[in-house]
C-alpha cells in the first residue's frame, strides 16, 4: 500500500508540474474564441439577411448546406496544405479567408453574391477549425491533454452562448452593416492573438508524409474508423437539437425556448471544467459512458416535454452530456494517432460531426414532417442507445483481446 501511494503521488506530482496555462495556450484559446464568435454571430442573422435580400426558405437552406459542404471538401486537402505551408501558415490562410468573408458580407447585395461568400467562409472555417484543434493538441502536454482540450473548448462554448444573441440584438437595434463590422473585428482579434503565439515553422518537419491513396483515406483517418462511426452518431443527434428545438417548443406551446440554450451552455461550461481531468487520469471510458447516458436521458426527457421545467431539465441533461462527450471523443482521437497524423484526426472528427449534422437534419426533418417534432428526440435517443451499446461492445472486445494476449504471454513464459 505504501509503495502504491508513493507511486501515485509521484505520478500526480509529475502531471501537476507539466504547465498547462502557457502564453501560447492562452492566446491560442482566445484566438479560437474570437474566430468562433465571428461564425456564431451569423447563425441566426444571415437567414434574416437572405430574406431581406429577396431570398426564400430554399436559399436559407443553401446558406448552411454550401458552408458545410465547403468545410468538408477543404479538409480533404489538410495534409497537402500542412506539407506545403506548415500548420502555422496554413492556419493563417484559413483565418484570413474567414476575415475576408466577414468583411465582404456588407457588399453582398444579392443572394447569389451572399452564397458565393459562404463558399469562401466555409473553406476558411474548414481549414481553421481543423488546424486550431490540431495545434492545440501539439501545445498541450499529453498527461493533461483531456483537461486542456476541455478548457480550450470553453471558448467555443462562450462564443456559442454570447455571439448569436449579440448578433440578433445588433440587427434589431442597429443594422446589418454594424453586424458585419463586429464580425470583421472579431476575426481581426483572432488573427492578432494568433500572431503573438510562438508557433514553430514545421513546413519541413513531416518526413513521414505519404499521399493518401483514396478519397476515403482523406475523409477518415484509417486508425479511427470506430471513433468516426461514434462521431457520426453524435453529430446526427446534435443536428436534431440545433435545427428543431425551437419548433418542438412551438409545437408543445412552451414559451421562452431560448432558455434552453442558456441552460445548456451553462452545463456544457461546468462539465468541461471537470471531465477533462477525469479523462486524463482514468481514460475515455470513465467519461464517455456517463456522458452518453446523460445525453440519451436528455433526449428521452425532451421528447416528453410539455412544460418549461421539464424542457429545461432536458436542456441540463443535454448540456452535461454534450460537454462531456464532445471533447472526450476529440481527445481520444488525438491520443490514438502519432503527432504527424493529428491533423488527419482533427479533420476526421469535424468531417464526421458535419456529415452527421447535415444528414441527420435532413432525415430527422422528414421524420418530423410525418410524426411531429417529438419523434426527432425519440429517434435521437435510439441513436444514442446505439452509440452506447457500440462503445460497450468495443470495451468488451478490447478487454477480451487483452486477456487473450496475457494468456498467450503466460503460456509462452
Amino acid at each position: 500500500m505504501l509503495l502504491y501511494w508513493l507511486l501515485r503521488k509521484d505520478t500526480l506530482m509529475t502531471m501537476n508540474n507539466e504547465k498547462l496555462w502557457t502564453k501560447d495556450f492562452i492566446l491560442f484559446t482566445l484566438s479560437n474564441t474570437f474566430l468562433f464568435s465571428g461564425f456564431h454571430i451569423f447563425l441566426p442573422t444571415l437567414p434574416l439577411y437572405v430574406l431581406k435580400q429577396g431570398g426564400n426558405s430554399t436559399d436559407v437552406g443553401l446558406l448552411s448546406a454550401i458552408f458545410v459542404f465547403c468545410a468538408i471538401v477543404i479538409r480533404f486537402f489538410t495534409d497537402y496544405g500542412i506539407r506545403k505551408w506548415g500548420k502555422k501558415y496554413y492556419l493563417y490562410i484559413g483565418c484570413i479567408l474567414c476575415f475576408i468573408a466577414a468583411m465582404s458580407y456588407t457588399l453582398a447585395t444579392s443572394v447569389p453574391r451572399l452564397l458565393s461568400l459562404r463558399v469562401l467562409h466555409g473553406l476558411g472555417f474548414g481549414i481553421a477549425t481543423t488546424l486550431y484543434a490540431t495545434i492545440v493538441s501539439d501545445i498541450l502536454p499529453k498527461s493533461r491533454r483531456g483537461e486542456g482540450i476541455g478548457y480550450f473548448g470553453l471558448g467555443t462554448t462562450l462564443a456559442m452562448a454570447v455571439a448569436p444573441g449579440l448578433g440578433v440584438w445588433i440587427v434589431d437595434n442597429i443594422s446589418f452593416q454594424m453586424l458585419f463590422i463586429v464580425a470583421t473585428i472579431s476575426q481581426i482579434i483572432a488573427l492578432l492573438c494568433m500572431s503573438f503565439c510562438s508557433l514553430p515553422d514545421d513546413r519541413t518537419a513531416r518526413t513521414d508524409y505519404r499521399e493518401s491513396s483514396s478519397l476515403m483515406d482523406k475523409l477518415i483517418e484509417k486508425r479511427l474508423l470506430f471513433q468516426a462511426f461514434l462521431t457520426v452518431l453524435f453529430g446526427i443527434c446534435i443536428g436534431g437539437v440545433l435545427n428543431f428545438i425551437a419548433l418542438l417548443a412551438k409545437e408543445v406551446h412552451i414559451a421562452n425556448a431560448g432558455y434552453f440554450f442558456l441552460v445548456c451552455t451553462l452545463c456544457i461550461f461546468l462539465s468541461r471544467l471537470v471531465t477533462g481531468r477525469i479523462f486524463d487520469k482514468k481514460g475515455p471510458a470513465w467519461v464517455l459512458l456517463p456522458g452518453s447516458l446523460l445525453f440519451l436521458a436528455g433526449f428521452v426527457v425532451l421528447a416528453q416535454s410539455q412544460t418549461l421545467t421539464v424542457f429545461l431539465t432536458a436542456s441540463a441533461l443535454y448540456g452535461f452530456g454534450y460537454g462531456t462527450v464532445f471533447p472526450a471523443i476529440q481527445t481520444w482521437m488525438f491520443n490514438l494517432v502519432p503527432p504527424s497524423k493529428r491533423s488527419a484526426a482533427s479533420a476526421t472528427f469535424y468531417n464526421m460531426i458535419d456529415i452527421g449534422n447535415g444528414a441527420g437534419s435532413v432525415a430527422l426533418g422528414m421524420l418530423a414532417g410525418k410524426l411531429g417534432y417529438a419523434s426527432i428526440y425519440w429517434c435521437s435517443a435510439i441513436i444514442m442507445g446505439i452509440f452506447l451499446l457500440s462503445y460497450v461492445w468495443f470495451l468488451f472486445a478490447k478487454n477480451r483481446r487483452l486477456a487473450e494476449s496475457l494468456e498467450d504471454v503466460e503460456a509462452k513464459g
